[in-house]
Formats: structure tokens, C-alpha cells, sequence
């Protein structure tokens, strides 16, 4: 019998949490096939199987948080099938209770890169975090940015577990995801997952959803029916759902700000955090451990935004996904970083960790906070092969259909904040990387343009980009060299610019 152990996804994390085993004992197992979804604090990925075989025994039940190198199931392989004279195809299933599939609080949702792509084609997949090429106004109108997006809140007491006297018909999905702790709180009211209108991503049912529920019957009214509108709308808010719904007139609580609802009467809520958060406080208490710097330069951004309109079209037309800003960003770093080695490195105790590869990590905004998944090589892939990985993460982001390969190993970071409509963001390093850059949002400003003629005043497209360095590992001057060779690239872009 093979040992499957809990695998170690990303350099800093020591434990995972067993979001849901995608195979139960007697299932036949494929090598490298996804085996289990795991949670943690930076990632919720598959695990391939390391064996083909059958699955024998699962030793970690879903919602169990489990060290690092752990053993949590057991294959038959193939070869020992053989041995015993069973085929791993036939073998009887052991029977277990059914469980309906759960899905991790977290998981990424990342919009389109690009509003004119989103609306010609609503399958395409996302094309990554870039949107700083759009106003916060236009993409509040068409889609609320996931980084500002909350889908947990939080209740100062919990509604009577008394199961509802009067629950519709079970019409709805029984198989519809949702996290342990929902499913807690569905036995904790005796409800089923069929009675629940779920509203979050591809049905998932939520923690609001279940006790939405519980306080409609307890107030008398009729619950929102699994998959109609309502049900979509209730759990949304009001800036992506159109108008809240109405409150009941015996409503036990009034929501003054989308996620986090106050029982009647109480001034003030306590707002669980959810492991991702715990891990994000931790990941930022050891990174401002290190001593930070910031360079910041203007980015004279109209050789780019005018090679981007004149592409994105056609573009689209070709590959299926838009082409954003964001490639372009990394590209940039790329070479920058070819010119500047010792910002391509880790920090240890030992010293500076300088990498040969260049793998730029993308920060991705999730509902619950931020994730960086790795470009590996990014200095190898043309801008279209940069817009393509990115769009591949975004769209298998949103399928929760991470890898693990998709972390750990990052030795810079770009962080598009300027989708949100931001002008100066002083970011926290990604550590142990020794540096991080911003792209912010791209606004027409008025600047001084020399001419043969003179100084004149001209209307241009700029972009402020911020540099975070780990003072440790590189100085200012380092810096504002690495920031001023980012900023040449990205100036000297022209029609003779290859995307391919």
C-alpha cells in the first residue's frame, strides 16, 4: 500500500486544511489525477495522486487541518492490484456517507482583464488581474472588483438551531458546494442542501445563505427558491445585484455595510477572520520585519496605450482574451530585472539568494484577500505568451482549478493596484522576494513636453509605478536604477513592438 502525505504548498506553509477529496475509498486513481482540494493560507489547490491505483482509505476527513508530510490516504497501486488479483477498475467501493462537495471560502475570482473583451465574448476565459487601464467609475459599472468584493459576514449571535417547521420542497441542488463549516451549520438547523438557494460562485452555498434562510422562515416569510433571481440577488451586493432586497419587517438585523450585518441593537460585531486572513496577517507581520524602501517614477504611459489600442482589437479578434497592460508590465520587469540581478533573488539569514530564472508572481485578488501565482520564465514569453499565462490563471482561478505548480518560487512581484482607481500604493514586500513593483491607474494628466520650439503643456496619459525594496538586500540607488529601467521599456514601446 502507498502512503499519500500532505504536500507543501508554498515555502512558508506548514499545514493544509482538507477542503474536499474529490475521489472516495474503491474509486480507481490515475496518476497525477486530481486527488483532493487543499486550503491554505496562501492557495486552494488540487492534488494530483502520486500513484495510480485504487484509493483504499482516506486518513484526513474533509475540514481537518493537516501538517505538512502527513500521511492522508492509502492506494492500492496498480502493481499490488495485480499481485492480489484484483483489478483496480473493479474494485468494490467502501461504503461511505454522502457528502456534498465543499468548496474552500476564498477561492479566486478574478475578472476580466479587459471590459471590451468581456463583452464580446462572456466565455472567454478571464485575462488576469488588468484593469488599470479603466476607470474605477467604468468598472464599478460593469463589474465589481473582486478585491473589494466580501462574501463572508459575520453574526453577533447565531438564529435558534430549531430546524424551520415549514421548508419547501427539496428542489434545489443536494450536490451544491459549500465549506465544512456551512455544512455544520445546515445539521445544526436540520436543513438540507436542496432547500438552500445558494448565491455564491457556481452555486456554492454560503454561511449567509443558510441562516437568509433561517430567518425567513423564522419571520414568516417565503425563502428565496434554490436557482431563481432572488436567490442570485440575495447574495450579492447592491452595487452587482441591482437593489437590496427589502428588509422584513421583523428583520433581526440591519446590514450597514455589504458582508457584515448587525444584530438589532448592537453597535459593534466581531468579524471572524477565515484562514486566509490568518495567514495573510502572519505572511504581513513577517514581511514588515523587513526594513522597506519605495522609489517612485511617472510612467509617460501614450506610446503604450496607443500600441495597446491598436492591437487589443484585433487581438481579441484572434486569440479569443484581451490584451491588458499587465503583460506589458511584467515584460518590462523581465528585462530590468536581466539588467538588475539582485533584485531576482530571495532573502535568507545567510545573505541574498540571487535565482537564475526569473518567475514573476501576478497578484490576483480573491474575496478574501490576495494570492501571487508565479509566470515561470517570464523573461522567455513574448508579451503574447505573458497575456496567455496570465489569462490561463486567471481562467482556471475562477474554475478553482489551481496546481500547485501555480506558487511558490516567485523572485519578484507585480501588483496591479490601479484597476481600483488608485494613484500612489506603497506595497508590502512579498518576502522572501526582495522586491515589488506597482502599476497604477493610467490617468491624463497635464505635463511639460520639450519641443524644438520650446516647452509646451500637453495632455498626457500617465502612470505612477512604486518600487518596495527589501533595504537589506538593495539600496535606494539600486532601486531607482531597476524603477528607471522599467520605466525605458515601458516609454519605448512603439508599432515596431512585437506581441509575438
Amino acid at each position: 500500500m502507498a502512503k499519500v502525505t500532505m504536500p507543501q504548498l508554498g515555502e512558508s506553509v506548514a499545514e493544509g486544511t482538507i477542503g474536499r477529496w474529490l475521489k472516495q475509498p474503491g474509486d480507481a486513481v490515475a496518476k497525477y489525477e486530481p486527488l483532493l482540494e487543499v486550503i491554505t493560507d496562501k492557495v486552494n489547490a488540487e492534488v494530483p495522486s502520486p500513484y495510480a491505483g485504487v484509493l483504499k482509505e482516506i486518513l484526513a476527513e474533509e475540514g481537518a487541518t493537516v501538517p505538512n508530510n502527513a500521511e492522508i490516504a492509502v492506494i492500492e497501486t496498480e502493481d499490488e492490484g495485480a499481485v492480489d488479483g484484483t483489478a483496480s477498475a473493479a474494485a468494490t467501493p467502501v461504503a461511505t456517507e454522502a457528502q456534498p462537495e465543499s468548496e474552500p471560502e476564498g477561492m479566486v475570482q478574478v475578472e476580466p482583464a479587459d471590459a471590451d473583451a468581456a463583452a464580446a465574448s462572456a466565455s472567454a476565459p478571464a485575462s488576469g488581474p488588468a484593469r488599470s487601464d479603466e476607470r474605477a467609475a467604468a468598472s464599478a459599472a460593469n463589474t465589481a472588483p473582486t478585491s473589494v468584493r466580501s462574501t463572508t459576514a459575520a453574526t453577533a449571535t447565531a438564529p435558534s438551531a430549531t430546524a424551520p417547521s415549514a421548508a419547501p420542497s427539496a428542489d434545489g441542488d443536494p450536490n451544491a458546494r459549500m465549506t465544512p463549516a456551512v455544512r455544520r451549520v445546515l445539521r445544526e438547523h436540520g436543513l438540507e442542501a436542496a432547500q438552500i438557494a445558494g448565491t455564491g460562485g457556481g452555486g456554492r452555498i454560503t454561511r449567509e445563505d443558510v441562516l437568509a434562510y433561517v430567518e425567513a422562515v423564522r419571520t414568516g416569510q417565503t425563502p428565496a427558491a434554490p436557482g431563481s433571481n432572488d436567490a442570485l440577488a440575495a447574495g450579492q451586493p447592491a452595487a452587482t445585484a441591482g437593489a437590496a432586497p427589502a428588509p422584513a419587517p421583523r428583520a433581526a438585523a440591519a446590514s450597514t455595510n455589504a458582508g457584515i450585518s448587525f444584530p438589532a441593537g448592537a453597535d459593534e460585531v466581531l468579524v471572524p477572520m477565515t484562514q486566509m486572513r490568518k495567514g495573510i496577517a502572519a505572511q504581513m507581520t513577517r514581511a514588515l520585519s523587513a526594513p522597506h524602501a519605495y522609489v517612485q517614477m511617472e510612467i509617460d504611459a501614450t506610446r503604450l496605450v496607443r500600441l495597446r489600442e491598436t492591437a487589443k482589437r484585433a487581438y481579441q479578434a484572434k486569440e479569443g482574451i484581451g490584451l491588458s497592460f499587465v503583460p506589458f508590465v511584467v515584460k518590462a520587469s523581465a528585462e530590468a530585472l536581466k539588467k538588475n540581478p539582485t533584485f531576482n533573488a530571495n532573502w535568507t539569514d545567510q545573505g541574498l539568494l540571487a535565482k537564475r530564472r526569473i518567475n514573476i508572481g501576478v497578484a490576483v485578488a480573491v474575496d478574501e484577500g490576495l494570492i501571487v501565482p508565479v509566470i515561470r520564465d517570464a523573461d522567455t514569453l513574448s508579451i503574447h505568451g505573458l497575456n496567455v499565462a496570465i489569462a490561463d490563471v486567471a481562467g482556471r482561478a475562477r474554475q478553482n482549478k489551481l496546481r500547485l505548480d501555480d506558487f511558490g518560487g516567485g523572485t519578484f512581484t507585480v501588483d496591479n493596484t490601479g484597476y481600483l482607481g488608485t494613484n500612489l500604493v506603497m506595497p508590502i514586500l512579498n518576502v522572501p522576494e526582495v522586491g515589488i513593483v506597482t502599476m497604477e491607474a493610467i490617468t491624463k494628466r497635464p505635463v511639460v513636453v520639450s519641443t524644438a520650439d520650446g516647452d509646451t503643456i500637453a495632455i498626457r496619459p500617465v502612470m505612477n509605478m512604486v518600487l518596495g525594496i527589501d533595504h537589506r538586500a538593495n539600496d535606494g540607488a539600486g532601486g531607482a536604477a531597476l524603477l528607471r529601467d522599467i520605466k525605458a521599456w515601458l516609454e519605448s514601446v512603439g508599432p515596431d513592438t512585437a506581441i509575438y
